[in-house]
């Protein structure tokens, strides 16, 4: 089990599995990209799944999902998967993706017993993609969200930052569209977790007006908050249901105590919390041929030092010195 000294339990771990990305979205990453991890940093196909296996047998965890960077360009990706899917007790299993190129996977990762993928998505107009990414491929994250539905990787969520003077008023239409394709929308605050350190929070549109936004088009009845569990996103049914909206806070209203992640990069260190600016070495113990109980206890004694919350709301906060496409989202 992995328990904090809060008595929070993890149990959903979040795989990053590479440091790169191709897309060069203004709120992660420089225009130019960023220095990559050398191969010999990341940690292989082997050493992923043995960490997976350790997490699912003997530390509790029932959630996986793999991130990035952008975890597609990972090349194990489906056999990953597949060895994931065969552990027992087998883990609930998601991917975090920017969609290029689910078109071309979505069918051999749901055979590979993937559950279910979140897909980034800002905006329905083209223009405005290009300048949010850096690149013209809006339309190839359509058909990627089509062919993950299409495939059965179900429920389709798809998440949206929205930017000040960019895509502000898309709110409506974004969930307009949600609702029509059957995809569930989540919208997220924008996190200070880029690498040119550029994040203000009185530029950050925040869950309010996201909220007073979608109520110009839509009625919205708060989800049970029982039923929100750890959940990050607090979930709203869309004029009577049965679509659903959430919107992610992690600034404006944290959900830190009910926290249940568990963090590995793609270098193979733990991180208790996206916000920490710690990290324990798994990837120096497989390497040593550390036994699996040592490895086991490395990971219960990082997350037993958790922090009570993310820091988000205390004037001396320092962002994380690694940007979220190196340590995962």
């Amino acid at each position: 089990m992995l328990i904090d000294t809060y008595d929070r339990v993890a149990t959903d771990l979040r795989v990053s599995l590479t440091d790169k990305c191709n897309l060069r979205c203004t709120y992660c990453m420089p225009e130019e990209g960023l220095q990559w991890l050398g191969k010999s940093e990341l940690l292989s196909d082997d050493e992923i799944v043995r960490l997976i296996r350790i997490a699912v047998t003997s530390l509790g965890i029932t959630e996986v999902r793999f991130t990035g960077g952008e975890p597609l360009l990972r090349p194990g990706l489906v056999s990953i998967v597949e060895q994931c899917a065969a552990l027992t007790p087998r883990p609930r299993m998601s991917l975090t993706t920017n969609g290029i190129g689910l078109k071309r996977t979505a069918t051999a990762l749901k055979a590979a017993g993937l559950d279910r993928v979140n897909v980034s998505l800002d905006t329905l107009r083209p223009d405005v993609f290009k300048t949010l990414t850096r690149r013209d491929r809006h339309q190839d994250v359509l058909d990627g969200l089509a062919a993950a539905r299409e495939a059965g990787l179900t429920p389709v969520k798809v998440n949206s930052v929205l930017m000040p003077g960019l895509n502000d008023d898309e709110a409506p239409e974004l969930l307009a569209w949600a609702v029509a394709h059957d995809y569930e929308l989540r919208f997220i605050e924008q996190m200070p977790l880029d690498a040119q350190h550029g994040w203000k929070r009185d530029g950050m549109i925040t869950a309010g007006d996201i909220l007073a936004s979608l109520r110009t088009r839509f009625t919205l009845t708060a989800e049970d908050g029982e039923a929100r569990g750890s959940a990050p996103a607090e979930r709203w049914t869309v004029d009577g249901g049965p679509h659903r909206v959430g919107v992610i806070a992690s600034v404006t209203r944290p959900f830190c105590r009910a926290c249940d992640r568990t963090r590995l990069t793609a270098d193979g260190q733990v991180r208790t919390c996206l916000f920490a600016r710690e990290e324990t070495d798994l990837r120096e113990a497989l390497r040593s041929n550390a036994p699996d109980e040592e490895i086991a206890r490395l990971w219960r004694v990082a997350m037993w030092g958790k922090k009570a919350g993310s820091g988000l709301d205390d004037p001396s906060f320092l962002q994380p010195d690694r940007p979220m496409s190196a340590i995962g989202g």
